[in-house]
């Protein structure tokens, strides 16, 4: 009986000894696990702490009141920040110099010749351009796709999806638009206004919001879409050619063209062109705010069509205060 007694004891005792052992190894393998997580996470913070090799040109007058805002969204992610200003009078060059961006005064012809001039005259050294515009702020998670994109390598440029705000909330409504590219492949539409980035190669979509910050106020906005207005109404007058050649089979961008080119031929464009807008993009989610953005974006084609009409009455085009304020985002 202490024969068994004293068996059992030992085989309690191994059973003890194993159980010991898988706690140290449990252990030991919590620590690698920890350690390795500690690891990734240095390397992580590391990574984010290192700019991103892309360089930021925007295009400016009189922005002051954007500026400052911008280039602190920029802060310690962009390797370099180019200003290309239209000559500002009111303190937006001053902002953007004490800020540190590299500053650029070329007077303004057009938002096609303003974009080829900074793609030609700047002397970028990232390996990556962005346009921006002064009213538009990167979310963090555009910030990390854009990083993971070009780490990753393989595409010739970047589609981001940029979201609508108006009357100071932020609309149901994303637009995809081409912002980045390998330095050097790229060339814009030499059109008075809304301009578009030509890039030959591979494109791809990135996750994450570009968050468009049109304008502070409507009264602001209205001003901006007079602008607008008065140079697509000046070219429509003209008959001065389009960003792209009109092909309703051909690219996304030709296929916008061709509906411009066409736009006004169409028989309740104005209704139809409202039930797209409230329907289809979805500015019925955004509530009172996007029905009003709706209505008035429909507006502004109709002021479009009844500024030329004024020209061809007059018999001359005419031109509003320039303004390169005016983006590309004015007319989408």
């Amino acid at each position: 009986m202490r024969h068994k007694g004293h068996k059992g004891q030992m085989t309690t005792h191994l059973f003890g000894r194993n159980k010991q052992s898988t706690l140290v190894k449990a252990s030991q393998s919590e620590r690698v696990d920890i350690c390795s997580r500690l690891k990734r996470s240095v390397m992580a913070m590391q990574r984010e702490s290192k700019p991103v090799p892309v360089a930021v040109i925007m295009i400016t007058l009189n922005e002051a009141h954007n500026i400052d805002a911008v280039l602190e969204n920029l802060k310690g992610w962009a390797q370099e920040v180019y200003v290309v200003d239209s000559l500002s009078n009111d303190g937006t060059v001053e902002i953007a110099r004490k800020r540190g961006a590299h500053v650029v005064q070329h007077l303004f012809n057009g938002f096609g010749d303003q974009w080829n001039f900074a793609l030609r005259a700047l002397p970028i050294s990232a390996p990556w351009t962005m346009k921006l515009d002064p009213d538009e702020r990167l979310g963090d998670d555009l910030k990390s796709s854009i990083r993971d994109a070009i780490e990753s390598g393989g595409a010739d440029g970047i589609i981001i999806r940029r979201r609508l705000w108006f009357m100071g909330r932020p609309l149901p409504i994303r637009q995809s638009v081409l912002r980045l590219w390998r330095t050097g492949l790229c060339k814009f539409t030499d059109v008075l206004v809304n301009e578009h980035p030509i890039v030959e190669g591979r494109l791809i979509v990135v996750q994450g919001d570009l968050e468009h910050l049109e304008s502070l106020t409507l009264h602001h906005w209205l001003e901006k879409q007079n602008r607008y207005t008065t140079a697509e109404a000046a070219t429509l007058y003209k008959g001065l050619p389009l960003a792209e050649r009109p092909n309703l089979f051909g690219t996304s961008l030709q296929k916008r063209m061709w509906l411009k080119a066409h736009f006004y031929k169409l028989p309740m464009r104005y209704f139809l062109l409202f039930l797209y807008l409230f329907w289809v993009e979805g500015a019925w989610r955004g509530g009172r705010a996007g029905y009003a953005w709706a209505r008035l974006r429909t507006e502004v084609y109709r002021t479009i069509e009844f500024k030329v009409l004024e020209m061809k009455l007059l018999g001359h085009a005419y031109e509003g205060p320039q303004n390169a304020s005016v983006s590309d985002g004015a007319g989408q």
